[in-house]
This record gives structure tokens, C-alpha cells and sequence, in this order.
């Protein structure tokens, strides 16, 4: 028979939780979500695109076992977030675009980027970062609408703001058939991004905006694709894709920096996904990984071929794999990317996003 002193002790601190869960919800209104398919909920279920996740074995750890349009295995870092902040996880805006979304809502796009033509031809559409930007325009006004000007800014400035771009700018730059090279130096492409990415989140302040929360792109060098891509076909990391993609990260925080100086109350907490990403590749059995260089869904080489599609081979032990296809982490990963950012110490600056909510 467990002991008095055992029942008070777990009474407490389930209490205790309850009241932390409680209190990070009363300081979190709402959680607004804008980038890519790392965060994508199902906004591509809604367009014609061929950029989709609404179909096997996308989906087949998540609640259910069915595909949402989450390129991922399971739960994705939107997911993730929105637990550690008390809030439900955003619905897709293109689900219900005349929603007042008094809880949030996620614009993110599955191959998304900085640039308005990022992955767009004639059968690969996205809503780009700028498109994004300006549908919560229409959600703020209908927020304003609502509550009225001081109360919507007030809801605004303490509901948190996830941006996680610029993955997909920069694949297309590196990927083997990319024309950019030709037209554009890697330096002025980077430029360019840190640049337009600034303007961006200036948008997002004026519309009222104050808490960002920024992840930083990861080393794609090192995912599946540019694996498999790989010129000697060794399967090792392109390193001249990981260089330009920490060149951009530090221009992102130079502009974080400026940004925090130059505009009042504006706070941020950016994730180093770049070193995170690289240490969990390094060091895999310390997180709990054995695969690092495969995808758990696909085909050929790495599985890294085609992308994870109903005739696709995905395995077993996908809470093994960093990567679920050849673009995208697994829910695995992606709770790690999270925890990382909610309340760590190593890879998150100025503050985790924890210390962020709390001011």
C-alpha cells in the first residue's frame, strides 16, 4: 500500500503541473505560424499543388494513423510547440479563411520560402513568406474588428509569433539541377534572403507582432537529398551548402539583433537548428538515434531517390532515423528541435522560448 506521504507528493505535483500548464496558457493567447513544410498542418491540402502530404505513410505515427498533410512520420514541431505553450495547435488559415482565429492560426506552406518564387512552376505552388504575411493581415483586421484596436494589440503582443523559413530558398539554390548558380552568387543569394527576411518580420511588428519565435535553417547539407545528390556520391554531407546556410543564420541573427535595438518591445528567441542538427548527426546514440544519413521513407540510394509517396518502402524503427523522408526530420526529431527551444540552454539566444513567453 503506497505510503501517505507518496500520495500527497504525486497530488502535488500533478497540482503543480495543472497550474503551470494553467499559467503558461493565461500568458499565451494565441500562436501565429508562418514558414514551411516543417511546420506545414495542411494549408497544401487546400490549393492545387503538387507540393502534398495528404496521402500514406505520411501521418502513420500520428494520432489516428492518418496523413493530415504534416510531412512527417507524426507529430511535427507546430505540434510541439503548441503543447509547451498551452495552446491548441494552430488550424491551417486555407481551412477556414473567415475565421477570427482567437487562438492562433498556421499559414505555413509546404515548400515555402523567403522568395516569391521559391518552388513554383507550373505544377508546384506554395504560399510564400510575403503571401503569408499578408494573410495575417486580414486575420489581425478581423481581430481588431472584433475586440477593438486596444485590446487586439494587447492580444497581439503576447501571443507568439513561429517563423521557420528558409530551407527551401536555399535547396533550390543547392540542389544538382539548380539554375541559380548561374545567374547569382552565392553571397548576394544570402544577402538577399537576410535582407528580404528583415523586411518581412518589420511587417509582422506593424501589424503587432512583438514576441518571435525564429528557427534558424538547418544544415541542409546534411538531409537526404543533397546526401544522395552529392557529387562523389559518398553520401557525406555537402559542405558548400552547409556553409552558406550558417553565412545566412548569421546574417538572420545580426538582423535579430538590430531589430531588438531598433523597435520597442520587440523579443525573440532564436534556434540554432544549424549546430543543433549537426550535433545530433555527430553524436546520434546520445539522443537516441541510430540512422543519420537515410530517410526513413522513400526510395533508392539513402532513400533519398523519390520523395515518401503510398509505393514508397519506410521503416520500422522510425524513431531511429533523423529524417523521415529526404527533406523532412521525424516526430522524434522534431520533439527533440522543440524541447531544444522551449526551455534549453545550448541553442537557443537570447532566451528559450519559456523565458520569451514569461515577459
Amino acid at each position: 500500500m503506497a505510503s501517505p506521504f507518496f500520495f500527497f507528493s504525486s497530488l502535488f505535483s500533478s497540482f503543480f503541473l495543472l497550474c503551470f500548464k494553467l499559467c503558461v496558457a493565461q500568458s499565451v493567447p494565441a500562436a501565429y505560424m508562418f514558414g514551411d513544410s516543417l511546420i506545414d498542418v495542411g494549408n497544401n491540402n487546400h490549393f492545387g499543388t503538387i507540393i502534398k502530404a495528404n496521402f500514406p505513410y505520411n501521418g502513420v505515427d500520428y494520432p489516428g494513423g492518418k496523413p493530415t498533410g504534416r510531412f512527417c512520420n507524426g507529430k511535427n514541431s507546430a505540434d510541439f510547440l503548441a503543447e509547451k505553450l498551452g495552446v491548441p495547435t494552430p488550424p491551417p488559415y486555407l481551412a477556414d479563411k473567415n475565421n477570427v482565429f482567437a487562438n492562433g492560426v498556421s499559414f505555413a506552406s509546404g515548400g515555402a520560402g523567403i522568395f516569391n518564387g521559391t518552388n513554383d512552376n507550373l505544377l508546384s505552388k506554395a504560399l510564400h513568406m510575403s503571401q503569408q504575411v499578408q494573410f495575417f493581415s486580414i486575420v489581425q483586421q478581423r481581430l481588431v474588428n472584433q475586440l477593438g484596436s486596444d485590446a487586439a494589440h494587447k492580444q497581439l503582443s503576447k501571443s507568439v509569433f513561429a517563423i521557420v523559413i528558409g530551407s527551401n530558398d536555399m535547396i533550390n539554390y543547392f540542389k544538382s539541377d539548380s539554375k541559380l548558380p548561374k545567374t547569382t552568387a552565392p553571397q548576394q543569394f544570402v544577402d538577399q534572403m537576410v535582407s528580404s527576411v528583415q523586411g518581412q518580420l518589420k511587417q509582422l511588428y506593424g501589424l503587432g507582432a512583438r514576441k518571435f519565435v525564429i528557427v534558424g535553417v538547418g544544415s541542409v547539407g546534411c538531409m537526404p537529398l543533397l546526401r544522395y545528390q552529392s557529387a562523389n556520391k559518398s553520401g557525406e554531407c555537402s559542405q558548400q551548402a552547409n556553409y552558406w546556410t550558417n553565412k545566412y543564420n548569421q546574417g538572420l541573427q545580426s538582423v535579430l539583433q538590430g531589430l531588438q535595438s531598433e523597435l520597442k518591445d520587440f523579443n525573440y528567441s532564436y534556434l540554432d537548428t544549424f549546430n543543433l542538427l549537426l550535433n545530433v548527426i555527430q553524436n546520434p546514440a546520445t539522443y537516441g538515434f541510430s540512422e543519420v544519413k537515410a530517410a526513413c521513407c522513400g526510395l533508392g540510394r539513402l532513400n533519398a531517390n523519390l520523395p515518401c509517396t503510398p509505393i514508397s518502402t519506410f521503416c520500422s524503427n522510425r524513431s531511429g532515423h533523423v529524417f523521415w523522408d529526404r527533406y523532412h526530420p521525424t516526430e522524434a526529431a522534431d520533439r527533440i528541435i522543440i524541447d531544444s527551444a522551449f526551455d534549453g540552454k545550448q541553442y537557443i539566444f537570447p532566451m528559450n522560448v519559456k523565458q520569451l513567453i514569461a515577459l
